[in-house]
């Protein structure tokens, strides 16, 4: 029988306690989640290089040995043939959010027929959260702490 292997992709930068909250949830899901960072040339106010991510991303989820972190760049859907994948993990936290993601599993599907895109809504007191979000905090000098795993919360670059 072929391992059900679940794709979750995004950013990460930084990963924070929503994404863990989906991640955790996941592997109820599946045999193996894999967590793919995307190499986003777009995403100009990067706080972390996308091997500092995956490396982050690696020790908070090292107690979790049916979750593998990896790197991509592409068409999320190459990356899941690649991975033997057909199943995209995605995140709801609003339906702001459902437009943008109704389009882009329109569009995965319309590439690869085979993939499956499922949605996850983050426990209610990660639903307000976004990488964006806590960039913007800790840049103005707000506390961080519960919002990101101590891992990450260690490794946030010095306020300018």
């Amino acid at each position: 029988m072929q391992k059900k292997i679940g794709v979750y992709p995004g950013s990460f930068d930084p990963l924070h306690s929503g994404h863990l909250d989906l991640i955790l949830r996941s592997r109820q899901l599946f045999d193996e989640v894999v967590v793919a960072v995307l190499r986003n040339t777009a995403k100009k106010d990067s706080m972390f290089t996308v091997e500092e991510r995956v490396e982050m991303l690696g020790e908070v989820l090292a107690p979790y040995p049916d979750v593998k972190v990896d790197g991509f760049s592409g068409l999320l859907v190459d990356y899941l043939a690649a991975r033997n994948a057909r199943t995209i993990i995605r995140g709801l936290r609003a339906v702001s959010d459902f437009d943008y993601e109704l389009q882009m599993t329109g569009m995965n599907r319309h590439l690869a027929p085979q993939v499956e895109t499922i949605f996850l809504t983050p426990k209610e007191e990660f639903s307000y959260l976004s990488s964006r979000l806590i960039k913007e905090v800790y840049r103005l000098g707000g506390d961080c702490r519960g919002l990101v795993p101590d891992a990450i919360l260690a490794r946030l670059p010095p306020r300018s």
